[in-house]
């Protein structure tokens, strides 16, 4: 019984604080978290991150390397998505068969699937972020990188598609994967800390690009759109 009040009461928190982020929403912040949360608008900065692994490594290092920060991100996505969440069954705020969808605030009908529980887009960014800053180990990178995962994890709240629950069980879950992947990847590939890395900065360069051109876009949307 005190095990099932506490979950009772963990859970009306975490609700509570889903709500709180949920309806601070406005026709421009609709636009960016919308665009923010996609995939493919990140591409550029991905092909930045391998830039400057080609720039500083051996092509076997190179290869090893995305190997593991591929294994990292299959790990964290598959182990979120087919084990816990059918074992969890956690419905996400935006369903429909959730009691509370009908309070929620989506954006362009987007609901997502079923399940939340825990957050793969979490498990996924964090995954990535956490290895690049294992792997280099620099201030500003490792700023951007926690920057950028942070907010990708708010905007999938903002949107209505997860509990900030979800979110802190699949930053946990990124950052196992991406712990035990780099160690992996350092003991196969003998890697060691670089202390000077050409072209260290290219990531966040064409990541902050990218943020600015989604600012840009999502003014304009929710003044002319």
């Amino acid at each position: 019984m005190i095990l099932l009040d506490v979950l009772h009461e963990v859970n009306e928190a975490d609700t509570d604080a889903f709500f709180l982020i949920n309806k601070m929403h406005c026709s421009f912040l609709d636009t960016f978290m919308s665009a923010y949360s996609g995939k493919v608008i990140w591409i550029p900065m991905y092909l930045s991150i391998w830039y400057v692994m080609i720039r500083n490594f051996h092509w076997k290092v190179t290869l090893l390397c995305m190997i593991g920060l591929g294994l990292t991100i299959t790990i964290a996505d598959q182990i979120g998505a087919t084990l816990i969440r059918p074992l969890v069954e956690r419905l996400r705020p935006a369903h429909l068969e959730n009691p509370i969808s009908c309070m929620v605030h989506i954006v362009d009908g987007y609901r997502g699937g079923r399940y939340g529980f825990p957050s793969c887009h979490a498990a996924n960014t964090f995954g990535l972020a956490f290895f690049i800053c294992f792997l280099f180990r620099k201030q500003w990178l490792t700023l951007f990188m926690m920057a950028w995962a942070l907010l990708t994890c708010y905007s999938r709240i903002y949107l209505g598609v997860h509990y900030p629950g979800d979110i802190i069980a699949g930053t946990i879950l990124g950052l196992i994967a991406a712990y035990l992947m780099f160690r992996l990847f350092r003991r196969v590939s003998g890697h060691t800390r670089m202390e000077h890395v050409k072209h260290i900065n290219a990531p966040v360069l064409i990541g902050g690009v990218t943020i600015f051109g989604i600012l840009c876009y999502s003014i304009i949307r929710s003044v002319w759109g």
